[in-house]
């Protein structure tokens, strides 16, 4: 007879060796999602700044941004879940709260996007390595995607090197990030 205790309380999946997940690959995948819901809270922490600065468009980007990490969080979750295991969040991370300007916001977006790039490689990596297929195709639709995450991050940077002191190209510039609409998944 199954009991109420039983649903509340359903064993744990093995989060041990497995043929398809290696418990190393798991660990990995677990601290990818802790590192893509730090992304989002970066991201709306920036947003947040950029708010307080009266740059609109600029949190709105922002905060587009943190809903598209949420998007990478979701699908790593979902293929955790999909292969049998179970995910295991862990705290995360305070982000910074203030940068001395929208370039270094900008800036700070593109060194960590290329920080998440290498995260992502070395999961890459590690699936090569442990002949884990299915999580190799699974990580190739992040490798693409970093390419435009890194590149998006980037050509703002270098907009805004452009742009300088120059407070009304710093509007121009705000008020072409606030047309960004969010992507369909």
């Amino acid at each position: 007879m199954l009991r109420t205790a039983d649903l509340w309380n359903p064993p744990k999946k093995d989060i041990g060796e497995d043929k398809m997940v290696s418990g190393k690959m798991l660990g990995a995948l677990n601290e990818q999602i802790n590192a893509e819901l730090y992304s989002s809270y970066l991201y709306l922490s920036m947003s947040a700044y950029f708010e307080d600065a009266h740059l609109g468009g600029f949190a709105s980007w922002m905060r587009v941004q943190a809903r598209e990490e949420l998007g990478h969080v979701m699908r790593l979750y979902d293929y955790v879940v999909e292969r049998g295991k179970r995910v295991e969040l862990s705290a995360i991370e305070r982000p910074p709260s203030n940068w001395s300007s929208p370039l270094a916001g900008f800036e700070g977006a593109y060194k960590h996007e290329r920080k998440i790039t290498a995260r992502i490689n070395s999961l890459v990596d590690m699936a090569i390595k442990d002949n884990d297929h299915a999580t190799n195709n699974m990580l190739q639709w992040f490798v693409a995607e970093q390419v435009e995450e890194e590149a998006s991050a980037s050509e703002i940077v270098e907009r805004l090197k452009l742009v300088g002191d120059d407070g009304r190209g710093l509007l121009m510039l705000d008020r072409h990030l606030a047309e960004r609409e969010p992507e369909e998944e």
